[in-house]
């Protein structure tokens, strides 16, 4: 792609809306600005997002939180000098869904002085960890007798801490110059969890952990094997480094103690290495991907993980080349998939309400009726990308399949593209549609229609037109 002054970028992006003709369910406000780059200014941030003892843990169906041993933050940075502030932020959670993520966006848009479409909200996935949907809880706590989804006020907690750092970054703002990106291979962490028989279904799942032998051996199957970076500057000081890399971040849960896991704590060891910068570290679509091919769930097997994440950090930072910035631009995309035909939300609630099921199968339950309620009432998911020079950050939602990713990367070969899943979580899983007919856990979980897969590979394809 050829560098776009600010008049050609608002030009093409303008036609570009005028001539998608987008239906229905697609319809969306696709939105871009490109200004000046002369004064740009970046302020990281971040902020304890640890939960409190007794609190659920991946939506209350696996033990509460008894202990800790790591904390878990959110981290971030503010943007400033190219139109209205940007913020970007990175979270510790296994997910933020539905009205949930639009008020985490919203607290954080007002401490920066923007606009939440200016903001971009990521959960890296880890599971002993809270898994927050406003609507879900709402829905578990009418029957009386199933626990909590996510403790409220623990959330308007963070949402206030959440303020307070913001606010206060964007009164400790540098000057930032210079942009650079860089990938390494990552070695031996992710593999396909999705195991497809002679018939084309799928006949097991290798998900984060896996001690089945036959499964282990099979070849890892499709990946996106590179770790990325896209690091700011400040002349030659290095200010941000965001990592990018798709995988489910567990190497156990259900122990109930409160983790980064191996992903968060070798973001961690880099920071010790490296404390003039903060890293931040941003979970790719990595809805069909986990570590089980290599990993046996064993606590041994934490550190290694966790070494090899750093590794691929340090080698992905070792090709960094900064170049100046001049041009910054930020791209939204508003998109609504329609829920699949098979999820009715009276039958769901019926099931919701039976006090004879065990509670993963009435807690687990109330998210698909929040995202139906959500779909009804006509709020969209908001896609967004920021672009520096011939990079591109790409925020998307939910557990999108490696697919997008990778295809987000071949629709702009000419750039340097990092996919950032894991944000709105509403629609859970989001398969393509090619998956669906092949069954398996994730599709079982997916609560929109198969037509899904066009609808935000649409919104993809607009974010980086």
């Amino acid at each position: 792609m050829n560098h776009l002054s600010r008049r050609d970028f608002l030009h093409s992006t303008a036609a570009l809306a005028a001539s998608a003709g987008l239906s229905g369910w697609t319809a969306g406000l696709l939105q871009a600005e490109t200004e000046s780059v002369t004064e740009l200014s970046m302020a990281p941030f971040r902020f304890d997002v640890s939960p409190p003892l007794g609190h659920p843990c991946c939506g209350g169906w696996i033990k509460p939180v008894v202990g800790y041993d790591d904390p878990q933050e959110a981290i971030g940075f503010v943007l400033k000098g190219a139109g209205k502030p940007i913020v970007v932020c990175s979270v510790d959670w296994t997910g933020i869904l539905n009205e949930a993520h639009v008020a985490f966006r919203t607290a954080l848009a007002e401490a920066a002085g923007t606009t939440p479409d200016r903001v971009a909200v990521q959960s890296v996935h880890p599971h002993n960890a809270p898994f927050a949907c406003l609507e879900a809880e709402r829905i578990t706590q009418e029957q009386g007798d199933l626990p909590h989804i996510v403790f409220v006020d623990f959330f308007n907690e963070c949402l206030d801490k959440g303020r307070e750092a913001v606010a206060a970054a964007s009164k400790s703002m540098q000057r930032v110059t210079h942009v650079a990106s860089g990938e390494a291979k990552v070695q031996k962490v992710a593999a396909n969890r999705r195991i497809l028989g002679e018939d084309g279904k799928v006949r097991a799942q290798r998900g984060s952990s896996c001690r089945d032998p036959e499964l282990r051996a099979l070849p890892e199957g499709l990946i996106d094997p590179y770790l990325k970076t896209i690091a700011f500057y400040a002349g030659e000081k290095k200010l941000v480094a965001c990592h990018y890399y798709a995988c489910h971040p567990m190497s156990y849960y259900g122990d109930g103690r409160v983790s980064a896991d191996f992903c968060g704590l070798a973001r961690r060891q880099r920071e010790q290495d490296d404390p003039g910068c903060t890293h931040i570290y941003f979970n790719g679509c990595g809805g069909n991907i986990g570590a089980g091919k290599y990993n046996d769930g064993s606590k041994e097997m934490r550190p290694v993980l966790t070494q090899r994440i750093y590794d691929g950090i340090v080698a992905s930072e070792e090709s960094l080349k900064p170049e100046p910035i001049e041009s910054l631009g930020w791209s939204t995309q508003e998109i609504l998939p329609p829920t699949g035909a098979r999820w009715d939300a009276d039958a769901i609630l019926k099931q919701i309400a039976d006090k004879s099921l065990r509670p993963v199968q009435r807690n687990r339950p109330a998210y698909t009726v929040a995202w139906i309620r959500r779909q009804e009432q006509g709020i969209p998911i908001v896609l967004s990308g920021m672009h520096v020079n011939n990079t591109s950050m790409l925020h998307l939602p939910a557990e999108c399949f490696i697919e997008y990713q990778l295809a987000a990367q071949k629709m702009a070969e000419d750039r340097f593209v990092a996919c950032a899943a894991y944000g709105d979580g509403g629609p859970w899983y989001i398969p393509t549609a090619e998956a669906y007919p092949q069954g398996g856990y994730a599709v079982s979980v997916a609560w929109c229609d198969p037509q899904v897969e066009d609808v935000l590979t649409g919104g993809i394809r607009n974010l980086l037109s």
